[in-house]
């Protein structure tokens, strides 16, 4: 990522391409290891279904609930952010994609809180959900993070870039939370 930036840049110049095949190198990269880790608690769950029935039962599924509307919302920002002309807005949008991300955050390790033991189960199902929504929040904690870096350098490159990335953790999200949670 760049962070010089010209004043044409911050004021809405063209958005440079010399970075897209690094953005969609990193998308992939993302998507493929989510994908792995959603195919092997797919495999559990088909494997031992008594199992991963009763983990789920543990879980809390009001705040999932609720942190999927919190990422959309800040997935929202995050198209605005990259969408504006002005250095405001952008700057604006982006603090509202952060603050969405780290809701996000609190809200997730609050459900972790709740769960409490279920977490520290010794079994395949705790092992997987810990691996893949701990995975995630790592994600999102470092992309909010990002995103409120992006608030002092917000070019479009720089804000294409995270923007773009954020979005791949908000559908790494939209297919994680009705596989572990309901499916």
């Amino acid at each position: 990522m760049t962070v010089t930036t010209t004043r044409h840049e911050l004021e809405g110049g063209s958005r440079a391409t010399g970075d897209d095949l690094l953005v969609w190198i990193l998308s992939w990269s993302e998507l493929a290891a989510f994908g792995a880790l959603l195919s092997a608690f797919v495999a559990v769950s088909w494997i031992h279904p008594e199992e991963v029935a009763a983990g789920r039962a543990n879980l809390h599924h009001l705040i999932p609930i609720v942190n999927t509307v919190v990422l959309l919302t800040s997935g929202w920002f995050a198209a605005v952010a990259d969408s504006q002309t002005t250095v405001l807005r952008r700057r604006i949008a982006l603090l509202g994609a952060s603050a969405g991300g780290m809701l996000f955050v609190a809200l997730k390790i609050h459900e972790y809180s709740l769960e409490g033991a279920t977490l520290l189960a010794d079994d395949t199902f705790s092992t997987l959900y810990m691996l893949m929504t701990g995975f995630h929040l790592a994600h999102v904690l470092f992309g909010s993070l990002v995103l409120a870096l992006l608030v002092r350098y917000p070019s479009r490159q720089n804000v294409y870039m995270m923007t773009t990335l954020w979005h791949v953790i908000d559908i790494v999200w939209l297919v994680m939370f009705p596989v572990v949670y309901f499916l």
